[in-house]
Protein backbone atom coordinates (compact mmCIF):
# COMPACT_ATOMS: atom_id res chain seq x y z
CA UNK A 1 0.00 0.00 0.00
CA UNK A 2 1.18 3.47 -0.79
CA UNK A 3 0.35 6.47 1.35
CA UNK A 4 0.92 10.15 0.87
CA UNK A 5 1.90 11.95 4.05
CA UNK A 6 0.90 15.61 3.72
CA UNK A 7 2.57 18.23 5.91
CA UNK A 8 0.21 21.16 6.33
CA UNK A 9 1.56 24.69 5.94
CA UNK A 10 1.65 27.28 8.69
CA UNK A 11 2.29 31.04 8.80
CA UNK A 12 6.07 30.49 8.92
CA UNK A 13 6.22 28.09 5.97
CA UNK A 14 3.97 30.43 3.96
CA UNK A 15 6.32 33.32 4.84
CA UNK A 16 9.25 31.31 3.46
CA UNK A 17 10.86 30.71 6.86
CA UNK A 18 13.28 27.82 6.43
CA UNK A 19 13.69 25.11 9.10
CA UNK A 20 16.66 25.35 11.42
CA UNK A 21 19.68 23.05 11.49
CA UNK A 22 18.30 20.98 14.38
CA UNK A 23 15.05 20.14 12.57
CA UNK A 24 16.91 19.48 9.31
CA UNK A 25 19.21 17.06 11.17
CA UNK A 26 16.30 15.31 12.89
CA UNK A 27 14.41 14.99 9.62
CA UNK A 28 17.55 13.73 7.90
CA UNK A 29 17.91 10.95 10.47
CA UNK A 30 14.20 10.12 10.21
CA UNK A 31 14.36 10.01 6.40
CA UNK A 32 17.37 7.67 6.63
CA UNK A 33 15.31 5.31 8.81
CA UNK A 34 12.45 5.42 6.29
CA UNK A 35 14.80 4.69 3.37
CA UNK A 36 16.63 1.87 5.18
CA UNK A 37 13.27 0.27 6.02
CA UNK A 38 12.17 0.50 2.37
CA UNK A 39 9.26 2.79 3.28
CA UNK A 40 10.15 6.11 1.65
CA UNK A 41 9.54 6.40 -2.09
CA UNK A 42 9.77 10.22 -2.24
CA UNK A 43 9.66 13.23 0.01
CA UNK A 44 10.02 16.95 -0.54
CA UNK A 45 9.29 20.34 0.95
CA UNK A 46 7.36 22.89 -1.08
CA UNK A 47 7.90 26.60 -1.67
CA UNK A 48 5.22 28.92 -0.21
CA UNK A 49 1.98 29.34 -2.15
CA UNK A 50 3.07 32.90 -3.06
CA UNK A 51 5.38 31.24 -5.61
CA UNK A 52 2.67 28.93 -6.92
CA UNK A 53 -0.36 29.10 -9.15
CA UNK A 54 -3.63 27.25 -9.43
CA UNK A 55 -5.28 26.41 -12.72
CA UNK A 56 -9.07 26.39 -12.69
CA UNK A 57 -10.70 24.02 -15.20
CA UNK A 58 -14.16 24.88 -16.47
CA UNK A 59 -15.01 22.94 -19.61
CA UNK A 60 -12.47 24.02 -22.24
CA UNK A 61 -11.51 27.16 -20.29
CA UNK A 62 -8.33 27.27 -18.21
CA UNK A 63 -7.79 30.14 -15.78
CA UNK A 64 -4.44 30.66 -14.03
CA UNK A 65 -4.69 32.07 -10.50
CA UNK A 66 -1.49 33.39 -8.92
CA UNK A 67 -0.68 32.69 -5.27
CA UNK A 68 -0.54 33.34 -2.41
CA UNK A 69 -3.66 31.51 -1.37
CA UNK A 70 -5.85 32.07 1.68
CA UNK A 71 -6.54 29.50 4.40
CA UNK A 72 -2.96 28.62 5.29
CA UNK A 73 -4.15 25.59 7.29
CA UNK A 74 -5.42 24.05 4.03
CA UNK A 75 -2.12 24.48 2.17
CA UNK A 76 0.65 21.91 1.83
CA UNK A 77 4.21 22.64 2.95
CA UNK A 78 5.68 19.23 2.07
CA UNK A 79 5.01 15.56 1.54
CA UNK A 80 6.32 12.01 1.63
CA UNK A 81 5.24 9.08 -0.46
CA UNK A 82 5.54 5.82 1.51
CA UNK A 83 5.18 2.13 0.68
CA UNK A 84 3.97 0.14 3.70
CA UNK A 85 1.98 -3.02 4.45
CA UNK A 86 -0.94 -1.29 6.16
CA UNK A 87 -2.46 1.98 7.30
CA UNK A 88 -1.51 1.01 10.84
CA UNK A 89 2.16 0.70 9.83
CA UNK A 90 2.01 4.13 8.18
CA UNK A 91 0.52 5.60 11.35
CA UNK A 92 3.28 4.05 13.46
CA UNK A 93 5.95 5.54 11.20
CA UNK A 94 4.22 8.91 11.26
CA UNK A 95 4.03 8.95 15.06
CA UNK A 96 7.84 8.62 15.11
CA UNK A 97 8.30 11.72 12.94
CA UNK A 98 9.98 14.78 14.43
CA UNK A 99 7.48 17.64 14.76
CA UNK A 100 7.69 19.24 11.29
CA UNK A 101 6.71 22.78 12.33
CA UNK A 102 8.01 24.85 15.21
CA UNK A 103 4.54 25.70 16.53
CA UNK A 104 3.06 22.22 16.14
CA UNK A 105 1.06 21.13 13.14
CA UNK A 106 -1.30 18.61 11.68
CA UNK A 107 -0.09 15.95 9.24
CA UNK A 108 -2.52 14.18 6.93
CA UNK A 109 -2.15 10.56 5.84
CA UNK A 110 -3.96 9.50 2.64
CA UNK A 111 -3.85 6.17 0.83
CA UNK A 112 -2.88 6.31 -2.85
CA UNK A 113 -5.18 4.52 -5.30
CA UNK A 114 -3.83 1.32 -6.82
CA UNK A 115 -4.92 -0.14 -10.18
CA UNK A 116 -7.23 -2.69 -8.51
CA UNK A 117 -9.18 0.12 -6.82
CA UNK A 118 -10.62 1.26 -10.17
CA UNK A 119 -12.45 -1.98 -10.95
CA UNK A 120 -13.57 -3.11 -14.41
CA UNK A 121 -13.37 0.43 -15.83
CA UNK A 122 -9.57 0.13 -15.65
CA UNK A 123 -9.35 -2.16 -18.68
CA UNK A 124 -6.35 -4.38 -19.51
CA UNK A 125 -5.39 -1.81 -22.18
CA UNK A 126 -5.42 1.01 -19.63
CA UNK A 127 -3.45 -1.15 -17.19
CA UNK A 128 -0.84 -1.86 -19.88
CA UNK A 129 -0.59 1.87 -20.61
CA UNK A 130 -0.14 2.60 -16.90
CA UNK A 131 2.58 -0.06 -16.65
CA UNK A 132 4.42 1.44 -19.65
CA UNK A 133 4.25 4.91 -18.14
CA UNK A 134 5.57 3.70 -14.77
CA UNK A 135 8.45 1.93 -16.53
CA UNK A 136 9.27 5.11 -18.47
CA UNK A 137 9.21 7.17 -15.27
CA UNK A 138 11.51 4.67 -13.54
CA UNK A 139 13.92 4.74 -16.50
CA UNK A 140 13.93 8.56 -16.53
CA UNK A 141 14.55 8.65 -12.78
CA UNK A 142 17.46 6.20 -13.11
CA UNK A 143 18.90 8.12 -16.07
CA UNK A 144 18.56 11.42 -14.24
CA UNK A 145 20.47 10.21 -11.20
CA UNK A 146 23.36 8.72 -13.22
Amino acid sequence: MRFMVIIKADADSEAGVMPGEQLLSEMGRYNEELVKAGVMLAGEGLHPSSKGVRVRFDGATRTVIDGPFAETKELIAGFWLWQVRSKEEAIEWLKRCPTPMANGCEVELRQVFEAADFGAEFTPELQAQEDRLRQQIAAQTCAGSA
